[in-house]
C-alpha cells in the first residue's frame, strides 16, 4: 500500500512562503495614468522583489508592486524592469502571456474556486477571465468572455516600445479593479474592510528574436518556443499559478496611509495549509489506485502542530468523494476541504 508522505515543511518555512501586504485606504482620488505620482502612492510601500515562481532562482529583472484601495476600487501599481519593452498583441482577451505581461490573480473568499485573472502587456491590451475551479479539477469552466466592465488600466513606458535600437528602463502598470465587478451576488457589499484576500501577481518574460526589426518570442533550432520565465510576488513552489491555496495575503486596512497596521496570518490559515497538503496526498493516492482513501491511515505524519496545538484531521467518505475536516482550537470553527479542492468554513458562533 505504501505511505503518502506530506511535504515536511516547518511551519516557519511555510509562513515565509506566503507573502503578505497591508494595503491602506486612500482618501485621495487616484488617476489611472500609469504614473502613480499621487501622494498616496508615494506613501504606499513596495512589495518585496518578485521571485522565481518555484521560489528558487532570482529573476534577471526586478519587479515590485504597490497597492491601495478605496470604497470603489482595488488599486495595483507595478514597476517592471525591462531593457527591451515590446508587445504585438492588440486584441482584448487574446492570450496575453504570449507577450511579456503582468498578471493579477484574486480569490476574494479564499476557497480556491470562482477566482479572477487579469493580464496586461506593454500595449495595455487586457485579458480578463473568470475561473470556476483551477485547471487541475475536472469540470473547470473558464469564462474568457467575462469582462471587468469598470476596469481601468494604464501603461507608462520608461524608454520606448518596440524599438530595438535603444535600451529601456522598463514599463509600469496601473490598475483600478472595481469591487462591484467582483461581486458574487447583486448588491453584495464585498469591500474587504479590515479583511484579507488571497492574491498573487505574476510576470511572464520571454527571450526574444528580432525579425526585420520586430520582436518575437525566441525559438530553438527545432522551431519550438523557448520556455518563458515566470516571476511572481508570492512563490508557488511549482510552475503553476493556478494553485490558489499558495497565493499571498493582501490585508485591506482602514487605517490611513502613513500609519502602521500589522497583519499576522491567522492560525486557521495555517490549518488550511495542512488541509491542502492532505488534499494533495489524496489526489496522489487516487492517481495510483483509481479510488479515494477510506481512511487517512496511509498518510504518514498525519497529525500536525499549529502554534503549539496538536491537530488531528478527520475524513468522511460519501458517494461523490470525501471531506477532510478539522475543528480549530483557535476559532472553534470547523474547516473542511472537499475532493474538488474547495475550502469551506463552518462558523461556530457560540
Amino acid at each position: 500500500m505504501g505511505f503518502y508522505v506530506l511535504n515536511a515543511f516547518a511551519q516557519e518555512e511555510l509562513k515565509n512562503r506566503y507573502r503578505h501586504y497591508v494595503a491602506y485606504k486612500t482618501e485621495q482620488a487616484i488617476s489611472i495614468d500609469g504614473k502613480a505620482d499621487e501622494v498616496a502612492w508615494e506613501k504606499a510601500n513596495w512589495t518585496a522583489d518578485f521571485i522565481d515562481i518555484q521560489g528558487i532562482n532570482k529573476p534577471i529583472y526586478k519587479t515590485n508592486v504597490k497597492m491601495l484601495w478605496d470604497t470603489n476600487y482595488y488599486y495595483v501599481f507595478a514597476k517592471i524592469e525591462e531593457p527591451h519593452v515590446w508587445g504585438n498583441l492588440k486584441k482584448r482577451d487574446t492570450i496575453i502571456f504570449y507577450n511579456n505581461d503582468f498578471e493579477v490573480f484574486i480569490d476574494p473568499d479564499g476557497d480556491t474556486q470562482n477566482y479572477y485573472e487579469i493580464e496586461l502587456n506593454a500595449l495595455n491590451t487586457v485579458w480578463d477571465l473568470f475561473l470556476t475551479k483551477p485547471y487541475r479539477e475536472p469540470g473547470t469552466v473558464v469564462l474568457n468572455d467575462w469582462n471587468s466592465t469598470g476596469l481601468k488600466t494604464a501603461i507608462s513606458i520608461r524608454g520606448s516600445i518596440n524599438n530595438p535600437k535603444d535600451i529601456d528602463d522598463g514599463w509600469s502598470v496601473e490598475i483600478a479593479i472595481p469591487f462591484k465587478d467582483l461581486r458574487t451576488a447583486y448588491g453584495q457589499d464585498n469591500v474587504p474592510i479590515n479583511q484579507f484576500w488571497r492574491v498573487n501577481f505574476s510576470r511572464v518574460n520571454w527571450e526574444y528574436d528580432l525579425v526585420n526589426g520586430e520582436y518575437f518570442r525566441k525559438k530553438d533550432n527545432k522551431g519550438n518556443y523557448l520556455r518563458e520565465y515566470n516571476w511572481v510576488w508570492s512563490p508557488q513552489g511549482v510552475i503553476n499559478m493556478h494553485e490558489p491555496e499558495k497565493w499571498g495575503y493582501v490585508y485591506f486596512s482602514s487605517k490611513k496611509i502613513g500609519t502602521k497596521d500589522v497583519f499576522k496570518i491567522p492560525p486557521d490559515e495555517k490549518i488550511k495549509w495542512e488541509l491542502y497538503r492532505l488534499y494533495s496526498a489524496q489526489k496522489k493516492y487516487y492517481s495510483v489506485h483509481k479510488k479515494w482513501m477510506q481512511s487517512l491511515v496511509p498518510i504518514s505524519n498525519l497529525e500536525f502542530t499549529i502554534d503549539g496545538k496538536v491537530i488531528v484531521p478527520e475524513i468522511e467518505n460519501h458517494r461523490l468523494g470525501w471531506t477532510i475536516s478539522v475543528k480549530s482550537p483557535f476559532s472553534h470553527h470547523t474547516l473542511f476541504i472537499r475532493e474538488d479542492g474547495r475550502f469551506i468554513l463552518k462558523k461556530d458562533f457560540k
